[in-house]
Order: C-alpha cells, then structure tokens, then sequence
C-alpha cells in the first residue's frame, strides 16, 4: 500500500511541475473541452452512477445521503457549467501583487503561483470530482482524489472522462489521480505523502474530517461541517422568514450549507413558530424544540442539549426561543460550526451586529445560508468551504489554490 500511494504522489508531483507551465489558453481550452466531453459522456457517467446508487439502497442508506450522491442529466451539465465558469474567472496565476523599491535599490515584490499537489479526501459527491480537477487545474495544480467507496464507479467514470479528454488535448494526464483503493489505509497513508502532497482538503462527515486534521503529517485545510442557524429576530418580516427557512432547510436536506438550528426571538415566536411549522411539516421535517418551542406548537418535539450541536442531514431541526439579540449571538457562538448563519431582520443595528458578532465564514442578512456555494459566489465551483481562519475562509475558490513568492530584482547588489 505504502508503494502504490507513493507512487500516485510522485505522478502527481510530477504532473504539477507540468501543470504550473501552461499558460491560461492552453488551460481554458482544456477546461472547456472536458466540460464538453463531461456533457457528450452523459449516458456513461448516469450509467455508473447508477450501480453506487443500487448499492446505496441496498445498504439502507437514508435518502438525504442517497441524494448527494444522485447524478442526474442537470447535474452534469451543472458540473460542465461550473467548469466553464472557471475558464471565465481570472487567471491568479503569474500575477505580481506588488512591488516596492527599497533604499539600496532592490525591487522586491510577491507574485502569485501555484501549491503544486492538492489531496482531497471526500465523501459521496461525485460532483466534487469535476469542481476540484477544475479549479486545481486553472490554477496550474495536479490533484489527488480519494472518493468514498460508495461513489466509486461515479468517480472512476468522470475522472476516466477527464482523462481521455486531456489525453486528446496533449495535456498532463497525471493532472487528476483518483485513488482507486477505497481501503481506509489509504486514507491513513495519503495523510503520510508529506513529499509529494502540498496541502490536503478533507470534505464530508465530521468523523473524516477529525480524523485528518488530528492525524495528517500534511498541512490541511478544515473544511468543517455544517451546523447553520437562522435567527428571526424581534421586529423581522415574518412572511420572509418562513419563506426563507423553508428553503434553507428543504431545498437539499443532505448539504452542508442547509438550515439545521433555528433561533427566534419571544416577541416573534408565537406568531411565527406556529407558521414555520406548518410550511416544514409539509416537507415532513421532524421539529425539536425548547419548553417554550414546545409550548407554542404540539408538533414540536422536545429538544436535548446534543440538539443544539448537531449537523442532521435529515429532515430534522431544532428551534430555540431566546429574549434578546445577545442571546441569540452567544447561543450561536456556542453551538454552530463556523459555517454559515442569517438573521432575518428589518433593524439595520441589529443586522450589523449580528455579522459583526457571529463567528462563522458566511454572515448572511434577510437570506438562505444554501448560497454559502462557490457557483453561487461566482467562483464557478469550489474546493470546499473552510471552516478555519488560516489560509482560506468559506467557499474556496481560484485563490485558495495559490500560494505568493518572493521575486527580487537588482542591479549587483550585494550585503554589506
């Protein structure tokens, strides 16, 4: 195992120093004809999709999971768009951030260049296999792919898509690697390549994501789960509430950025809970609530303190009534995952507040935490969304995949 993983790092350290060569034409063109193979191989990916969805089924998986999973034809070309948007986005690379003149002469600036070899450890979304090889290779990168073994035939069959399609356009194919062992000792070893891979970028549960960042000898972005709260605050435009609740919890159940823990305001609450609960209840989502949650609506079930923390990815959610902005805040504080929150309010004080306060990548006002989402953020498709403050911060786009040098100019300069 110790040789096969090596050696798909060595291939890919390889193909990075190729990648960092090509100019953004030759890039874009690439990106572009993948997008188009990606659309043309339609029927193949659906067709090996399908055996991880069997598959999926027959374990018992529950359906919010099965559906992260679920290629469908708009899928794809949703894979293929974000591929070309990010043709459409800038090339960072080569780009000289500044340059100042020092007292002895030198010019001394920083220029933008690539990491060299990003590791994705990932579960499910087979969509994340097109979106990291897009992104990764705009900005001149290779990239290791290590997919759950229930999307297995899904991501043998993008990335083979891929492959081909760079091998027609003489570019590297070695620019995407899929680890084809679903063993977890590959994850163990990938955690190891500390020669070969630059960065690593675990994306799923918070069981895998633990697991690299307490274990991983290479540098890793946390790309945390998702434990979203919307706050309805004192005052706040109630229709827009439901409305807005409604789809953050029920336009994809099994997704990150989805509406988790609600937060209301007791000058709202009797008004509002009674009318968020008929419009979730008609999407059968199962409601946990504090006493004065359960008071208000009999379909409430009574919430335990592992509610207020936890990432369902089901159609469940919790809901506490709180006295003021400041315990809303703190509350948030204490339970969310630095992920994304909204307060749902017309108090332009009490927005401010909020996203000044909140502590979390995206601070949203009157609107679903869904569009934490790099196509929705116009980077054509992302990484993951990190959860920490080093490096990179909520969705990560081209310039997440960027590091700078240092370049010096002089004219015979020496120390004295």
């Amino acid at each position: 195992m110790d040789h096969y993983m090596e050696k798909l790092g060595k291939r890919a350290k390889d193909a990075s120093r190729l990648c960092a060569k090509l100019g953004t034409t030759e890039k874009n063109k690439g990106l572009l004809r993948v997008a188009e193979a990606l659309c043309s191989q339609s029927a193949y990916l659906l067709e090996e999709n399908e055996k991880d969805l069997k598959a999926a089924e027959e374990k018992g998986i529950k359906q919010s999971l099965i559906d992260r999973l679920r290629l469908t034809p708009q899928r794809i070309e949703d894979m293929a768009e974000g591929l070309r948007q990010v043709v459409g986005l800038d090339d960072p690379v080569g780009e000289v951030i500044n340059m100042k003149t020092r007292p002895n002469g030198l010019r001394i600036g920083t220029k933008r260049v690539p990491l060299g070899v990003a590791g994705i450890i990932y579960e499910s979304r087979p969509n994340v296999t097109a979106d990291a090889f897009a992104l990764c290779f705009k900005t001149g990168n290779a990239v290791i792919l290590r997919g759950g073994s229930d999307a297995i035939h899904s991501n043998l069959a993008i990335v083979r898509v891929i492959k081909e399609r760079l091998e027609k356009e003489n570019l590297p194919q070695d620019a995407i690697l899929l680890v084809e062992d679903t063993s977890r000792q590959t994850v163990g070893e990938m955690m190891k390549l500390r020669d070969y891979i630059d960065v690593l970028i675990p994306r799923g549960g918070a069981g895998l994501i633990a697991n690299v960042v307490e274990n991983s000898t290479v540098p890793v972005i946390e790309t945390g789960t998702g434990n979203c709260h919307i706050y309805v605050d004192d005052g706040a435009d109630l229709s827009m509430a439901v409305d807005i609740i409604e789809n953050a919890k029920t336009q994809r159940l099994g997704v990150c950025n989805a509406c988790e823990s609600l937060v209301i305001h007791e000058s709202a609450a009797k008004e509002v809970v009674p009318r968020i609960v008929k419009r979730l209840k008609a999407h059968q989502v199962e409601i946990r609530g504090d006493e004065r949650a359960c008071e208000i609506a009999q379909e409430i079930i009574p919430a335990t303190e592992e509610d207020w923390g936890t990432e369902y990815l089901d159609a469940v959610i919790s809901v506490k009534v709180v006295d003021s902005i400041e315990e809303a805040i703190s509350h948030i504080n204490q339970y969310n995952t630095g992920h994304s929150e909204s307060i749902i309010t017309k108090d332009y004080h009490n927005a401010l507040k909020f996203q000044d306060e909140v502590d979390a990548a995206a601070v949203y006002v009157n609107a679903s935490t869904r569009f934490t989402d790099g196509f929705e953020f116009g980077f054509g498709a992302e990484i993951g969304i990190s959860t920490q403050k080093l490096h990179a911060r909520g969705p990560m786009g081209l310039l997440a995949l960027t590091t700078t040098k240092y370049i010096i100019f002089g004219d015979g300069q020496v120390r004295p």
